[in-house]
């Protein structure tokens, strides 16, 4: 079944006062389109809010928090992994072994022992090494000041002689072993922590009507998003701006990047103080940076069978095991996800119930999964409107079916992490918006008036009213997130 859309585009809020946005009541060419007849018509004053509410913010509010800052970056640190484990390069007829990378792909230093960056086995540790062929367990002899472990197999003579084939391998350290009177450890291993930052940007925007035209009265009765009411057209249209820089600032911390190097520079009369525009890592950046991604098992949209949640979970299992997570998905991943659950409930009263809540018998007809879990996950389920509105992420989804963004998976609960500024650890949503705040100037939202409309402030015959944001998010934990692409 196709469908046909015959919806005409809606018109785009322009920069100008266009004639063509008034009704003219002085043609005498159409009588539809003016007043030039005696009768009064039956007129319609209420504005039609044909879409609905067409606001798309609110994710941020239900999945982080917000607090200020009084510095020009926020810096913040993450542990690292508590165990040993790498990828490493086996040689020596198997009797030597080199850490490449660490258990998250970071390369490991080459030089220096003990120090950071560096493989953190030592002299009388025991391994567990495997390879694609085998598994097998042995000892460290001794560690050279590269780095490099001399190893001895549990099992066999060497390593490779074991069933390690010289190369590459995954190497884990499960413990140690000394013979009676032996002294104790030659080194010790410090922790490592991951600092991350990210820093904030300004938005900007503003509303400017003439003083004429502020004080016209219309006969169309607005009404907007903002709790906007009446005759006046300006309060519509200051409303629709403020709510459209709303958006901007959820929108903007979903998907900004870091420029590459210094910043965006050159802008000539575009930047008239010569500033670098240097971008900020969104959410969608952060989890491409550092965390994870899945495109499906069988192709975009792929959420028809359970595989690629099983999938999902081998991966939250060897990063944060978070029990509660949130999915904010699209229509068409959405239903996907129903379908996929629907499938494997036979709706009768002895059928397994898949979901967290109890679906009876008598909810057969209802065909929406708020959430089920798999595992020991569980997963909330929710319809995520930016990604849907053909005016936001959904226009560029729909065409860019390949690269487009299904959804996102969020943990729920809160991180512990140290907070240099304050010098101790905090509990923190994984998601935070960080704005710029003193006792002097709170840029979270800040908006004034000026002209001579109003409170007067210049001779400038409109008003101009300014809307000012500086923020940026902190993502933290993002290797317990997840993009469907």
């Amino acid at each position: 079944m196709a469908i046909t859309s015959n919806v005409a585009p809606a018109a785009a809020p322009s920069k100008q006062t266009l004639a063509t946005a008034y009704i003219d009541f002085t043609d005498t060419g159409s009588a539809s389109a003016n007043w030039a007849q005696q009768y009064l018509p039956d007129l319609m004053e209420k504005e039609a809010e044909i879409f609905g509410n067409r606001t798309i913010s609110g994710f941020l509010s239900q999945v982080g928090a917000e607090e200020s800052m009084t510095s020009d970056q926020v810096v913040w640190s993450e542990q690292s992994r508590l165990h040993l484990s790498y990828t490493a390069t086996l040689g020596g007829t198997g009797t030597t072994l080199v850490a490449t990378h660490d258990a998250d792909g970071v390369a490991v230093a080459t030089t220096g022992l003990q120090t950071a960056g560096h493989a953190g086995w030592r002299q009388g540790d025991m391994l567990i090494l495997a390879d694609s062929n085998t598994t097998t367990k042995a000892y460290v002899k001794s560690v050279a000041a590269n780095g490099t472990a001399t190893i001895q197999s549990y099992s066999a003579a060497h390593v490779n002689t074991a069933g390690i084939a010289d190369g590459a391998c995954k190497v884990l350290v499960f413990g140690s072993e000394y013979a009676k009177g032996d002294v104790g450890r030659a080194a010790a291993n410090a922790p490592k922590f991951k600092s991350y930052t990210n820093k904030p940007i300004i938005l900007k925007d503003k509303y400017e009507i003439s003083g004429s035209d502020a004080s016209a009265i219309g006969w169309v009765e607005v009404s907007g998003e903002e709790g906007q009411n009446g005759y006046l057209w300006y309060l519509k249209a200051e409303g629709d701006t403020r709510a459209r820089f709303t958006d901007y600032l959820e929108m903007a911390m979903i998907e900004s990047e870091k420029a590459a190097g210094d910043g965006l520079t050159g802008l000539g009369t575009d930047s008239p103080n010569g500033g670098a525009i240097t971008g900020t890592e969104g959410l969608f950046a952060a989890i491409e940076a550092r965390g994870n991604e899945t495109t499906g098992v069988t192709g975009v949209n792929a959420a028809t069978d359970l595989a690629e949640f099983d999938a999902m979970l081998a991966e939250f299992d060897k990063n944060g095991a978070i029990e509660e997570n949130m999915m904010f998905v699209n229509r068409a991943t959405a239903l996907a996800m129903d379908d996929m659950l629907a499938s494997m409930n036979s709706y009768g009263a002895g059928g397994t119930s898949y979901g967290v809540f109890d679906n009876e018998e008598d909810m057969a007809l209802n065909l929406g999964f708020s959430g089920f879990r798999r595992g020991s996950y569980d997963f909330y389920k929710s319809d995520w409107k930016y990604l849907n509105d053909q005016s936001t992420r959904g226009l560029i989804n729909a065409e860019n079916t390949v690269g487009a963004i299904r959804g996102v998976v969020i943990p729920a609960g809160v991180s512990s992490v140290y907070d240099q500024n304050l010098g101790k650890n905090l509990k923190r949503p994984f998601l935070h918006v960080r704005y710029r705040a003193s006792q002097t100037d709170n840029r979270k939202m800040k908006t004034w008036t000026t002209g001579s409309v109003g409170a007067t402030t210049s001779d400038l015959d409109a008003m101009e009213v300014h809307y000012l944001s500086e923020r940026c998010l902190v993502v933290q934990g993002a290797n317990n997130f997840m993009l469907m692409n």
